[in-house]
């Protein structure tokens, strides 16, 4: 079991923007252009591997 150590409450407001980030991009957007932006750029991001600076 991985029990979660305790973080300074500044830091934890900025990993929870970057989890309200790494949305998918809303259907109303890939038809307003017509295809062309498909992907958020921002949801490359993993846990493990890419680091964020928080």
């Amino acid at each position: 079991m991985i029990v979660a150590r305790t973080k300074p409450p500044a830091k934890k407001r900025r990993l929870a923007k970057a989890t309200k980030q790494k949305k998918a991009v809303p259907t109303w957007v890939i038809v307003r252009t017509a295809g062309k932006v498909r992907t958020n750029p921002k949801r490359r991001r993993n846990w493990r591997t890419r680091k964020i600076k928080a």
